[in-house]
């Protein structure tokens, strides 16, 4: 049965007969089994019990959920620095990949280490090692002869009986990774490369990724970029409909055979391909994969990715229709890639908010059932807490009208689907009277705010405002927020027993319009699009303190910038809201705005939520329960990437970051805490 698509929430489920789509007109229908209610976190197997973090996510689930308690709410105070582990090579040593990056901004700046039976392991530029969890002393280390390594993690399989083609005996635990366009597995007990595995070690992927491999009873699941690490950062849909694909593969972890692909653009026959429209599917790139990492349901066997946008990311007049599965959630049996539901949070997706992380699982207690749930965060700054058996929205979901514009060709959707519960994560539009006030920043910021307003007349119409078109004389197009987000590739964390999820985000709006591409023309055709978008210019000024000291330029819109917090799963309402980062060109009083960057949370059973993710040189801890902020750590770099914490054999709980976003000094670093032992 092909899939029928209606006006409605883009949800699919898969029955007996195949891919249907069920129209829904603002209730839910489905024709998906019930929840089983089981009341258990799924996806916290027993391999992920107890100290150890050995996932990027710390389980499979994404929950990012410790159950150790000896760091908590009552004595986080008093953590304080034990080891370091310096990410770059050792001086004197030129490593090209390193010293002249093909991309500067992915080297260490995003690595979140693992830790298996008291092992850390973890990339380092061109490396990979392992380090005693208590100590950081070095066990091995493996040393690429090009490119990078895995700029964001490291994967550990625990081995598995091979195949009678491959012998007797068992195969031993591997640690894999990506580089440039390869998977490679390491022996995780000597660091050696594991010739056992694909074509002496190493495989080469029909299409890139950046991110971590996840492991499911010896499947490798595999995200899509279109570069690897050590490739320069490329992304073809941003200008261009054609180019690579961004289907997802997985692979047998212990051969390195190719297990299964999805095609993330639908061809004919499949379910999602009729919303393509006059064959706009054909030769189509974007509609990757490039979340830093996947969830899995252990129980159900499902596997969760979020398809980012088309190609071209800002014009979809070639594409007329929603567009599946862009800015999808999907679900697929994590055995065989088929498909089993979908949600689209985006129809026709013209903003580059290309859904960046996977969905965090949880479990929630609501009317006497438990309901088996994800929480599903992107750069819209909003949030789809679904049934992750079946897509049903938990909390209700409206079908809001699509603003318009007059961009030539461009096809709008009648509505966008905004979630009932919980409100937005972020700014989500503006006004004249959301400019900031003397109170906010200064007299003299605020004043040049409103003359800038005044000025420009930016256009906002709330969520999904469309761009105007530059050449018809309209003001800029003002997207709240903007293609950075909103939330980005940092996700979520939650706590089972708590039943919270925390989330941060910012608010960073993009301005500007669609134009004529001055590129564009018959010979260029197959590299150029005929549209692109310009910027509009920022909604900031410059303010100056009483004594006319300039603090730099702020924004124009009322703080906070960037906020962590926690939502009630079983509610929808937010429980706790608070500003995460402080700007220390502010004045007296008026630093706790917030500060803008990338990265997560996780939480502990200690009642601590864990969090970089700012742009002010800070790793903080908030109380899960309240939001308070009860200690932070200052670097020289910013801590752009996921914290972990883990038990050292010595008994000790540790808690560990990498920061190594715009420093000075060469020395990017891994920093591992634990209480003072005084």
């Amino acid at each position: 049965m092909m899939l029928r698509m209606k006006r409605g929430l883009a949800v699919g489920v898969l029955i007996a007969l195949g891919a249907f789509g069920a129209p829904i007109d603002r209730a839910w229908r489905a024709e998906a089994r019930q929840s089983t209610g089981t009341g258990r976190q799924a996806g916290r197997g027993e391999a992920s019990e107890g100290g150890d973090w050995p996932t990027y996510n710390r389980d499979l689930a994404g929950t990012r959920y410790s159950p150790l308690t000896q760091i908590n709410t009552k004595n986080v105070s008093t953590l304080t620095q034990v080891w370091s582990y310096r990410l770059r090579p050792e001086p004197g040593k030129s490593v090209p990949a390193i010293d002249k990056p093909a991309s500067s901004f992915e080297i260490f700046q995003e690595v979140t280490p693992i830790v298996v039976n008291g092992v850390m392991y973890l990339p380092s530029g061109n490396r990979v090692v392992a380090l005693e969890a208590d100590t950081g002393k070095e066990i091995w280390r493996y040393e690429l002869p090009e490119g990078l390594a895995s700029f964001r993690g490291v994967a550990y399989w625990p081995g598995d009986a091979p195949s009678t083609a491959l012998g007797a005996g068992k195969l031993p635990a591997r640690i894999f990774f990506t580089s440039l366009r390869k998977l490679i597995a390491l022996r995780a007990d000597t660091g050696a490369l594991d010739r056992t595995f694909g074509d002496g070690g190493e495989l080469d992927l029909e299409i890139p990724y950046s991110g971590v491999p996840v492991l499911y009873r010896n499947v490798l699941l595999m995200g899509s970029n279109f570069f690897g690490p050590g490739e320069r950062h490329v992304g073809p849909h941003l200008t261009t409909s054609r180019g690579e694909k961004g289907d997802v593969h997985a692979y047998d972890a212990r051969t390195g055979r190719k297990a299964w692909d999805f095609h993330t653009i639908p061809l004919p026959g499949e379910a999602g391909n009729n919303t393509w429209l006059n064959d706009s599917w054909k030769n189509r790139t974007g509609n990757n994969v490039w979340s830093f990492t996947l969830t899995v349901d252990e129980e159900r066997g499902i596997v969760y990715m979020p398809v980012s946008g088309p190609g071209m990311n800002y014009y979809g007049g070639d594409r007329p229709g929603d567009n599946l599965f862009s800015n999808s959630t999907i679900a697929l049996d994590a055995l065989t890639g088929k498909l089993k539901w979908y949600f689209q949070n985006i129809r026709h997706e013209i903003w580059d908010y290309n859904l960046p992380p996977a969905p965090g699982l949880i479990d929630i207690r609501k009317d006497g059932r438990t309901i088996p749930a994800l929480a599903q965060v992107g750069k819209s700054g909003f949030m789809f807490i679904l049934n992750r058996e079946n897509g049903a929205p938990i909390h209700g979901v409206d079908e809001r009208p699509q603003a318009k514009a007059d961009v030539p060709g461009e096809w709008y959707p009648a509505t966008q689907p905004i979630p009932t519960k919980p409100g937005p994560l972020a700014r989500v539009s503006m006004t004249r009277n959301d400019l900031v006030t003397a109170e906010d920043t200064t007299p003299a910021h605020a004043e040049a705010c409103r003359v800038l307003w005044d000025k420009v007349q930016f256009r906002n119409d709330g969520p999904y405002t469309p761009w105007n078109y530059r050449p018809n004389g309209g003001p800029p197009s003002l997207a709240f927020p903007g293609m950075t987000g909103g939330v980005n590739w940092g996700g979520t964390a939650t706590d089972p027993e708590l039943g919270y999820i925390f989330v941060n985000s910012k608010d960073e709006p993009s301005s500007g319009w669609i134009a004529p591409n001055p590129r564009y023309n018959e010979k260029t055709k197959d590299t150029e699009f005929p549209y692109v978008h310009q910027s509009g210019g920022t909604l900031s000024a410059e303010a100056r303190d009483g004594d006319g000291r300039s603090l730099g330029n702020l924004p124009c819109f009322r703080p906070p910038w960037a906020s962590l917090m926690a939502v009630n799963a079983a509610t929808g309402e937010f429980a706790w809201r608070v500003p995460l980062g402080v700007n220390d060109n502010m004045p007296e009083g008026k630093k706790n705005v917030g500060s803008p960057g990338y990265g997560g949370p996780i939480v502990t059973a200690g009642g601590l939520v864990f969090i970089g993710a700012t742009r002010d040189k800070q790793f903080r801890a908030f109380d899960s329960r309240t939001g308070k902020e009860l200690w932070s750590a200052r670097f020289d770099y910013n801590a752009t990437a996921i914290p972990i914490t883990y038990m050292g054999k010595n008994g000790k709980q540790y808690v560990a970051v990498v920061a190594a976003t715009n420093g000075q000094g060469n020395n990017e670093s891994l920093h591992v805490f634990a209480l003072d032992a005084r």
